[in-house]
């Protein structure tokens, strides 16, 4: 049956508190614990903007790469089981303004038939491929892997049985707390390997990409010219937002689907 809807509306009212409570994980041995209890087994990753996307190594022919559909679709493609959230738990606590709050996470594999029907449905493969497509033409942006949390506060199991793939937004994600939590946990939230930021010769330091649009605070003006800082996880929101197509994704060749698609499915058993 999952966790009951009080215990949910516990968590959206304890939500704004998530930076104080991020920061807690930097104390010692406190940081230990939280880590075990909450983050045990994590693995995700951020899943670049749709868009085009150049490839470092030159290949015949390898057209535009929409790398969010193809990942996020051979896991539709191959579970057993889709369940769509009604609504994001992120911007519904943070009564967000910006984006669509009933564009809930969508959850592969069994365990996921544990979670709390007045919380979310189940859904055929065209729903979750749909429901997808909508998500990305809302400008949100998909983490995907194994998420200890989710299996938490939805209150089901086993975790290898369920694939999360968050819908997120820079203004209310969970993992704005990035840059307050410790080292050891924020490893575990990454950019898709393979998967580089870059800034070119085009930029002209006119700040576009600074405010509010990167929710690592991972870009920054250094000598009148945007940077990028290892805290990058590759979303790719920069790139879409700069006026002068300075910023650019690059993936290391055309198998970094492939590796990806391998990456997961090495943490959850969804068929």
């Amino acid at each position: 049956m999952g966790r009951p809807l009080w215990f949910v509306e516990l968590l959206r009212k304890l939500f704004p508190s998530r930076f104080f409570l991020a920061k807690t994980t930097k104390v010692p041995l406190l940081g230990a614990l939280l880590d075990h209890a909450l983050f045990e087994g994590d693995d995700l990753m951020y899943l670049p903007r749709t868009g085009r996307i150049e490839i470092h190594q030159p290949i015949e022919s390898h057209g535009d790469y929409v790398i969010p559909k193809q990942v996020v679709d051979h896991f539709i493609e191959k579970a057993t089981v889709h369940w769509v959230m009604n609504t994001c738990i992120c911007r519904q606590a943070s009564d967000c303004k910006d984006y669509p709050i009933d564009l809930g996470c969508l959850f592969l594999g069994e365990a996921a038939l544990g979670i709390n029907p007045e919380l979310g449905h189940r859904v055929t493969k065209e729903e979750a491929f749909e429901h997808a497509q909508r998500c990305r033409e809302a400008g949100l942006v998909h983490l995907i892997g194994r998420n200890k949390l989710d299996t938490i506060w939805l209150g089901v199991e086993p975790s290898i049985k369920l694939l999360t793939i968050c819908n997120c937004c820079p203004c209310c994600c969970l993992w704005r707390v990035l840059p307050h939590v410790s080292d050891q946990i924020s490893s575990k939230i990454t950019r898709m390997p393979g998967v580089t930021v870059e800034v070119n010769d085009r930029c002209n330091g006119c700040g576009s990409c600074v405010d509010g649009i990167c929710f690592v605070d991972a870009i920054h003006l250094v000598d009148g010219r945007a940077q990028m800082s290892d805290a990058c996880r590759g979303c790719g929101r920069c790139v879409d937002v700069c006026p002068e197509g300075a910023i650019v994704i690059k993936i290391e060749d055309a198998e970094t689907v492939e590796r990806a698609i391998a990456h997961i499915t090495s943490l959850v058993d969804i068929s």
